[in-house]
């Protein structure tokens, strides 16, 4: 009989155990290193942004974990612009570094987390340096040289006629052409490059950091179909030429 009281309390501990780990709500864990599909709320640009901004997206595919839904479709993500830097106006591109804050799931249940941009959508003609993590404008060379060479053809257009009428058409051709060059190379001086802009619906990848972890009951499968919101017009198109004595104007800003 001495025996089986150890025995008995054996028992008595593991059947407590395991009624403890089947009262245990499961757990849900987002591993580091996942890709969270987004699409831009509102409109970001290095003209206007400043540090500490706050930026709104939302997925736009659910993650699954074990064959479960656990980040749907609609789901909410906050960021903060961390730096910004307008293009020079001799040379430089803008730049924007952003960070992602906090997960909003659509019944309410909020994350706190820290990740940052894997991919940037293809249809944008920003570049994304992966290993800074900063989103680049395009370059205006070609602009540039383009704004340069239209000045010399004016100007030479303008000498021919003015030479013309004094007898020296040769001359004034080339007095135009070297006045109108210099003209344009004075604009491409005074004026900045192109801006860095994300329009509102413009779609990269959120890279995890850390960990997220969700318990099944915080994981409410009647807000999975929830629909995403219009995406808006997309990204603009190349903005070659997008200097300060352009009149194209850029929406939306």
């Amino acid at each position: 009989m001495r025996f089986q009281l150890p025995i008995v309390c054996v028992l008595v501990s593991a059947a407590a155990f395991a009624q403890e780990e089947a009262a245990k709500p499961k757990e849900f864990v987002v591993d580091p290193g996942t890709r969270i599909p987004l699409s831009l709320i509102n409109s970001i640009t290095t003209k206007h942004a400043a540090e500490g901004d706050r930026i709104y997206l939302e997925t736009v595919f659910p993650i699954l974990v074990g064959g479960k839904i656990v980040i749907p479709p609609g789901s909410y993500v906050a960021g903060t612009v961390t730096q910004v830097k307008r293009p020079g106006r001799m040379k430089g591109r803008g730049e924007i570094y952003l960070r992602f804050d906090t997960l909003t799931l659509p019944n309410g249940v909020t994350r706190d987390f820290r990740a940052r941009v894997g991919q940037l959508d293809g249809r944008a003609s920003e570049e994304l340096d992966k290993t800074e993590g900063k989103i680049k404008s395009e370059g205006n060379k070609s602009g540039d040289a383009r704004t340069v060479a239209q000045g010399a053809a004016g100007g030479a257009s303008v000498g021919a006629i003015a030479g013309s009428i004094g007898g020296h058409a040769g001359m004034g051709i080339g007095i135009g052409a070297a006045a109108g060059a210099a003209a344009g190379l004075a604009g491409v001086l005074l004026s900045r490059g192109p801006e860095a802009v994300l329009a509102k619906g413009t779609t990269m990848e959120m890279v995890l950091d850390r960990p997220i972890r969700f318990e099944e009951t915080e994981i409410d499968t009647s807000t999975m179909n929830r629909r995403v919101g219009d995406d808006g017009p997309g990204p603009l198109p190349s903005r070659h030429g997008q200097s300060g004595n352009s009149n194209t104007r850029r929406f939306p800003l």
